[in-house]
């Protein structure tokens, strides 16, 4: 947990794409929910990078204020 938490860090700080994992860490959700969400189309925006699955940080924040904004709608 600790590993995954140094790592979202240091993409925040690097490169601004993270992987699934990462980014589902990021956002709170499991990867598998993250993949099932994506398959579904009712996830954050990604990118394939190659055979890479990659989010950028500005669209799972974007994608989390929508989300939260729906729900309190």
């Amino acid at each position: 947990m600790e590993d995954d938490i140094g790592r979202a860090a240091r993409a925040k700080k690097g490169s601004p794409f993270l992987s699934t994992d990462q980014a589902a860490f990021y956002l709170g959700l499991s990867a598998r929910k993250l993949q099932a969400m994506r398959a579904a189309g009712t996830g954050p925006r990604f990118r394939r990078h190659s055979r890479y699955v990659r989010y950028h940080i500005d669209d799972l924040d974007s994608w989390s204020r929508e989300t939260r904004e729906q729900a309190c709608a």
